[in-house]
């Protein structure tokens, strides 16, 4: 049986690399957007990828086991996968990156709603509860503490609309593996249903969503190759990897930086402009996930604090 270690300082390095990474995602999304819909983009990039990993099985041997019903639940995910990417897609043409990426990384939240629902080891705890309130009250803050002003004002409200719904597809999806026999299966085989569901899906539904024009600038190449190799192929596996090293729901604290990372990147690279009640919605929502994600970190550090005080 593997012992999962605690956190150092070389996956507290690993994770601020991958958060950086899955920030920019987005926002190589949004800059290639005028030449490649993101649906595209996403449809394209999902194939390339399940290449790649189907690849690395084939090197490493492994093999699919879609034999005694394992089948059903690789088409859950991989339509859940593609559901959320299609979500993704249709958002980012109209909210910004820096607002999808905060309404995308909901998904613990809703991740941890599905589990308590599902599994008796996945109880929701007292504080964790507080966290959900508190993200769900940073959404509300975030949609109508808006000024209202511009005429682009309802096509941001659907978009993000759309980033939250995408985040709850991806909370389903760590529902469906977690409670199926998916959660015994290798992480590459997982990978894989999840790209090829995504590939299929979305390259259907560009074209009925008259998003299947493009032009193959460098900036959509660039896009596309950042996405295929960096993105769905090498940061997925090494996030798979640091899994099995460390202690999983420690690793999930740090799910916080990438918003962080993706609202910086789109107001510095992409110009993207903030309003207050954004701000704000993002900060109450970005303490949620911690507290959510982090609960039983938070209550050994507020157990600590009052033993201290104890022995003062």
């Amino acid at each position: 049986m593997s012992v999962h270690k605690a956190i150092d300082g070389r996956a507290v390095g690993i994770m601020v690399v991958l958060c950086m990474v899955w920030g920019l995602q987005q926002i190589a999304l949004k800059a290639a957007a005028p030449d490649m819909a993101p649906t595209l983009q996403i449809g394209i990039r999902s194939g390339l990828s399940a290449l790649l990993v189907g690849l690395l099985m084939v090197w490493r041997g492994e093999r699919l086991h879609l034999a005694g019903g394992r089948w059903r639940p690789a088409l859950l995910v991989g339509s859940l996968f593609g559901l959320e990417f299609a979500l993704i897609g249709e958002g980012l043409r109209h909210t910004s990156a820096a607002h999808m990426v905060v309404f995308l990384y909901t998904a613990p939240v809703f991740a941890a709603l599905g589990l308590h629902l599902r599994l008796p080891s996945e109880r929701l705890h007292a504080l964790q509860w507080g966290g959900i309130a508190l993200a769900f009250a940073g959404i509300a803050v975030a949609f109508f503490g808006r000024s209202g002003a511009g005429v682009a004002a309802p096509a941001t409200l659907l978009g993000d609309a759309l980033g939250v719904l995408a985040g709850a597809a991806w909370g389903l999806t760590t529902v469906a593996v977690r409670c199926s026999r998916l959660s015994q299966a290798p992480a590459t085989e997982t990978l894989l249903y999840q790209l090829v569901g995504a590939f299929v899906l979305l390259m259907i539904a560009a074209p009925l969503m008259g998003q299947a024009d493009f032009q193959l600038t460098p900036t959509v190449l660039k896009s596309l190759a950042f996405q295929t190799v960096v993105v769905s192929f090498a940061s997925y596996l090494v996030w798979f990897w640091l899994l099995r090293q460390y202690i999983a729901s420690r690793l999930g604290v740090f799910s916080f930086m990438t918003p962080m990372f993706g609202v910086a990147f789109g107001v510095g690279l992409l110009h993207e402009p903030l309003e207050p009640s954004f701000v704000v919605g993002a900060v109450l929502v970005l303490a949620g996930i911690t507290v959510v994600s982090g609960q039983a970190w938070v209550r050994q550090a507020i157990g600590r604090r009052r033993g201290r005080q104890e022995r003062c």
